[in-house]
């Protein structure tokens, strides 16, 4: 299936419009961020729900027309995309809320949203003519391009913050990639990896600043939509760190907002830890900052998030707000999410639904609103921080005695 062209590229900052037939990571002309745009009334002309419905390919790709690459892969042979949307009674009685449903990204390949990313990167890298693409990470982006590389024939150049999970080290490793941990943060990495493309031309998995892996984030919103029956939800609570994954998820939704598939966008909220907080900050100063990160939720912590202005747009555009939470909390709703729905997050994925916790202890929620949280990786990916509140038992010998003691121990 092909594709009508995408119309070009729009800076975020100073609205600068160049043609898609030029492609280049940033605005020419003030260096920030870009906009892919799309001719709305001429994708409606070519396509619609209906033909949409009829396409038995679950994955983004069902999405073609409002990506930025001329056609699929030919090669697909893991699933990307079609994750569930689980939705949780007692837990929406719990938080007094109409309805609540959580978006289960951990069920992509690597075990993370990120793969909506890099699969779209890899297929507009090769009609780019590209063999090699480059990715600063603090781990799932990552393991995410190494998982994918290695399915479509790429070759993988990875930069992660020495101190990242074991085991998504491990993952980057086992996929065949080439991975350079760097002594230093995020942002030495990302800083790192710019200087290895602009020597070697090779292409740049750079959710920061390329605009293209935007597009494949936004189609958690596009399934999010489709699976709601083109019902928009009032809220959606998303875990920020450099920002993109927030912009994907507000572009999503304006896609399908301009083209009449939906009528409204829903409130899209940030949520930060306290100890990486640098877009709530800046929602409420006015001013992008960068902070000095710290934070038990790695995949979110970030000095200078590098879309930070999109993540701004998509909280201040959808009449969303910006929330912080401390790690303990995000520890809390890590277990309070496993425990009450089955699923297991990584830190950085259960942040999403602190945020919906602290949200409706503050009221802030009605009991006639919908709410999604976005959970973007699973708890797989470390367990090291998954352990920090809870203990292991002691073994117990192996007999029925031994068993009762144990038993009538722990039920008090």
């Amino acid at each position: 299936m092909k594709r009508l062209d995408y119309i070009g590229l729009k800076c975020i900052s100073c609205g600068d419009i160049s043609s898609q037939k030029d492609f280049h990571y940033t605005c020419e002309l003030c260096g920030e961020n870009l906009d892919i745009i799309y001719d709305y009334s001429a994708i409606n002309n070519d396509w619609s729900k209906d033909e949409l419905m009829k396409n038995v390919d679950h994955s983004i790709w069902r999405f073609l027309p409002l990506l930025p690459v001329k056609e699929s892969p030919t090669n697909i042979s893991m699933q990307v995309g079609g994750t569930p949307l689980i939705q949780s009674d007692s837990l929406a009685k719990a938080f007094g809320i109409k309805s609540l449903w959580l978006k289960d990204d951990s069920r992509n390949p690597s075990g993370s949203l990120k793969d909506r990313a890099t699969e779209v990167g890899i297929q507009h890298a090769k009609e780019q003519g590209q063999k090699t693409i480059v990715a600063a990470s603090t781990g799932n982006a990552a393991a995410s391009l190494a998982c994918l590389s290695a399915t479509h024939e790429m070759e993988a150049v990875i930069f992660t913050p020495s101190s990242a999970p074991a085991a998504k080290l491990t993952q980057i490793i086992q996929y065949g990639a080439k991975l350079f941990p760097v002594d230093g943060s995020y942002d030495d990495a990302f800083d790192l990896s710019t200087e290895v493309v602009k020597d070697t031309g090779w292409y740049f998995r750079s959710t920061g600043i390329n605009p293209i892996l935007s597009e494949g984030k936004k189609t958690v919103s596009l399934e999010i939509a489709e699976q709601l029956n083109w019902q928009s939800p009032d809220h959606v609570f998303v875990p920020v760190g450099d920002g993109c994954i927030i912009g994907g998820v507000y572009k999503g939704f304006y896609d399908l907002f301009k083209l009449g598939w939906i009528e409204k966008i829903p409130k899209i909220h940030a949520v930060q830890s306290n100890g990486s907080s640098a877009i709530v900050n800046a929602l409420s100063t006015g001013t992008l900052s960068a902070v000095n990160a710290s934070t038990i939720a790695d995949s979110i912590s970030v000095d200078l998030p590098r879309d930070g202005l999109k993540a701004i747009r998509a909280v201040t555009e959808s009449n969303g707000i910006g929330i912080k939470v401390s790690d303990d909390a995000i520890l809390d709703a890590q277990y309070e999410m496993a425990k009450s729905s089955g699923l297991f997050a990584e830190p950085a994925a259960a942040a999403g639904f602190a945020g919906l916790v602290k949200a409706a202890n503050e009221e802030f929620l009605s009991s006639k609103e919908s709410v999604v949280v976005l959970v973007t990786g699973t708890g797989l990916k470390d367990i090291k921080a998954a352990q920090t509140l809870i203990d292991i038992p002691a073994p117990i010998s192996p007999n029925l005695n031994s068993f009762k003691k144990h038993w009538n121990s722990s039920n008090g």
